[in-house]
């Protein structure tokens, strides 16, 4: 019995079959959005993952069709979690937002997510720290804080890097824009698209799973390696936020997403 499955979630389904770790976001009345106890429980997670040197790769999927539609925002509006939030957006370490995602990047095991229905947000973000992900072609995604007048916080300068040129990843966040996965293939968001993608990232899982644990390891640390950010990066993540969460077109962005004949003020920031 591997320790990690025998807890009990209240978010998350984990189960073991042949040294392959599956983590269900299970939320399906809210499209498994990410509230702050399955963030908790994702990091969670990870930590024990880590110490468990039997385990051999990890899949990361969606309850009943949906991978994740972003960060709950009837949790996170609560009085209590929006100061929680700020805390964590002021912190000298990263945040709970960016640790829930790059956790799974510092794994010493390959991480595929499998994206259905949703993948939007901060399930993008999560999605693009994973090692590999295998999409349905009717999967939508986007990169969607711009709509909320925010910007992506989750570590996205870390996990974005040498997956999504820079143009591309500019386009995608500054429009919200939502895309197919077939879009997102094109684009490298995606690393491959399939109509049965559990099917697919379990016999990939069962691919690594032959190969020697330490070779597996060892690739993922060094081709990590070709793509690390400073942590001043992420530091820019939470300030940018601070100041957008604290700015007025913030309020603006919120009312323009309801009624779109909303204009914004003038650009605050220089």
């Amino acid at each position: 019995m591997h320790a990690v499955a025998s807890y009990q979630y209240q978010t998350l389904q984990v189960t073991v079959n042949q040294a392959i770790l599956t983590v269900t976001l299970n939320r399906p009345q809210k499209k498994n959005a990410m509230s702050f106890a399955m963030m908790a429980e994702l990091i969670a997670v990870a930590t024990k993952i880590s110490k468990d040197k039997a385990l051999r790769a990890v899949i990361i999927k969606g309850a009943e069709g949906s991978f994740c539609a972003g960060i709950d925002l009837s949790d996170l509006n609560q009085p209590k979690n929006q100061a929680y939030a700020l805390w964590q957006l002021i912190k000298p370490q990263q945040s709970l937002f960016q640790r829930v995602c790059l956790v799974w990047r510092e794994l010493p095991i390959p991480v595929i997510a499998v994206l259905e229905g949703h993948c939007i947000g901060a399930g993008l973000q999560l999605a693009l720290a994973c090692d590999i992900r295998i999409s349905h072609p009717d999967c939508q995604l986007s990169i969607m804080e711009a709509k909320w007048g925010l910007v992506p916080d989750m570590g996205l300068t870390q996990s974005a890097l040498g997956i999504v040129p820079a143009d591309i990843l500019k386009e995608l966040a500054m429009t919200a824009r939502v895309i197919s996965a077939e879009q997102a293939q094109a684009l490298s968001l995606v690393s491959h698209c399939s109509d049965e993608p559990l099917k697919q990232a379990q016999a990939l899982a069962a691919e690594l799973a032959m190969r020697s644990p330490d070779a597996v390891l060892a690739s993922k640390r060094i081709i990590n390696a070709m793509y690390q950010q400073s942590a001043l990066t992420l530091y820019k993540e939470k300030a940018w936020q601070v100041k957008l969460m604290l700015g007025r077109n913030r309020k603006l962005a919120l009312k323009k997403a309801k009624v779109a004949a909303t204009e914004f003020s003038k650009r605050q920031f220089s």
